[in-house]
């Protein structure tokens, strides 16, 4: 029904950028909202930010003091999630999830290794 996919990630240097992109297809048309979640080892799911897509809104995990930023492209319900210097907490999978007529649909995940 809808399919989500993300890019990016792999081995990073401590104070590198991020940029991470998901891409949502099929059935998309009723799409709400499209974000991210990351899991570091052994750890639960946080989550990260996400766009409300029709006012474009954006809301972010206040306990990441405003490191990850989200752009989107709506022609092709593409999200890419951004942080300027990214840090060894950052290491972990990162999900990106779209929010489809009441249901969510997650990409299989990116992950990310940022070595110091």
């Amino acid at each position: 029904q809808v399919q989500v996919v993300e890019s990016g990630g792999g081995l990073m240097q401590a104070g590198e950028s991020l940029r991470l992109s998901c891409t949502a297809s099929g059935h998309t048309i009723g799409t709400t909202a499209m974000g991210w979640f990351r899991q570091r080892s052994d750890e639960d799911r946080i989550f990260v930010i996400y766009n409300h897509w029709k006012s474009n809104k954006t809301i972010a995990q206040a306990s990441l003091k405003g490191r990850f930023t989200l752009f989107r492209d709506t022609t092709n319900y593409t999200i890419e999630l951004h942080t300027s210097a990214l840090e060894p907490e950052d290491s972990a999978v990162y999900f990106c999830y779209a929010d489809v007529d009441a249901k969510r649909y997650w990409g299989q995940g990116a992950r990310v290794t940022v070595s110091s």
